[in-house]
């Protein structure tokens, strides 16, 4: 009886490493592609694979399980997970893990790097010199916003919220944040709970950092942008669904908030003639929140780890159905 098969169906950083960390375990079937399979050949491997390594792209239902009969586990080279039904994972009792913790700092610096971008019109300060509009100093060239001493609000304070309230410390900002839960040491964070409608109207600056749920989708409204402050910059670094992109466009087109730094939409990527795409005081980038050699290469290795724990008959690190293994 030959080894398990993980199906690894894109590229990833420290390939070798990888197939090297499972070879004991399994046989992998490795794609060395940018772009997605097609469907078929992504079904063919998904029907002889125990194993699928996923990255959020890779949109796993229960349409595709119909084609898994061997599947055992989906490791998610992710820490979000909205990709995966897991409902249905469950149901077939097939082990779906993430990978936390491995991305929160870089995920920080990204969403810090956005605020900073967009507060200080660095993107479009850039193409005004390329493109040769610069012609000499201008008492009201390119003027922007602080940041050092500003308010900025959190709504999700989970690892990466928290990482990005340490950056703020730094520019000595005043932190507020919202989230499902308390943090108990929110004092010694110099971190201020309110509700969202008062972090909303308060802040010079609010930063997404929540999943996307049932709960959090569209959670940020034409309502909500209506509270906030006229020169407020929204950064959303979490999921696209959790903002009402059309509400996002017309509170943009209309100056009711002075601009926003998005790394994720509604739809990826933005199709040609998306309002986004010709808004000077959008920064845009296209989901690269994690997007580091150190970080997609560790974030493939804890992938890795929980594969081959399950394959091993052992509970993974970072299981999301824990269901399936009191079975």
């Amino acid at each position: 009886m030959g080894k398990p098969i993980v199906f690894i169906p894109s590229r990833i950083p420290n390939a070798e490493a990888v197939i090297r960390y499972l070879s004991d375990d399994a046989d992998v079937d490795y794609r060395d592609v940018e772009e997605l399979l097609g469907e078929e050949e992504f079904y063919q491997g998904l029907e002889r694979a125990d194993g699928l390594m996923a990255y959020s792209r890779n949109k796993i239902r229960a349409t595709q399980l119909e084609r898994a009969p061997k599947l055992k586990a989906v490791c998610n080279i992710a820490v979000g997970y909205d990709n995966l039904d897991l409902d249905a994972l469950t149901a077939r009792g097939i082990a779906a893990t993430n990978t936390p913790d491995v991305l929160s700092e870089t995920t920080a610096d990204l969403a810090f790097g956005l605020l900073m971008s967009t507060a200080r019109r660095i993107p479009e300060a850039d193409h005004y010199v390329k493109s040769g509009q610069w012609h000499g100093w201008l008492p009201s060239l390119m003027l922007g916003k602080d940041v050092f001493g500003a308010t900025l609000g959190i709504v999700g304070l989970g690892r990466i919220g928290q990482a990005i309230a340490r950056r703020a410390a730094g520019f000595q900002m005043k932190v507020l944040y919202n989230n499902r839960t308390r943090i108990s040491n929110e004092e010694q964070q110099g971190l201020t709970y309110v509700s969202l409608d008062e972090l909303l109207q308060r802040s010079d600056y609010v930063l997404l950092q929540a999943p996307l749920t049932s709960e959090t989708s569209g959670m940020i409204g034409a309502r909500e942008l209506s509270l906030m402050k006229k020169d407020a910059i929204l950064i959303n670094t979490a999921r696209g669904g959790v903002v009402d992109e059309r509400a996002l466009i017309e509170a943009l087109q209309e100056k009711r908030i002075a601009g926003a730094g998005l790394d994720v939409f509604e739809q990826e990527p933005l199709p040609q003639g998306h309002p986004f795409l010709s808004m000077p005081q959008v920064v845009a980038v296209p989901h690269i929140g994690s997007a580091t050699v150190q970080t997609r290469s560790a974030m493939a290795m804890k992938a890795a780890a929980n594969m081959a724990a399950v394959l091993r008959g052992e509970r993974p690190e970072n299981l999301l159905n824990p269901e399936v293994w009191r079975r």
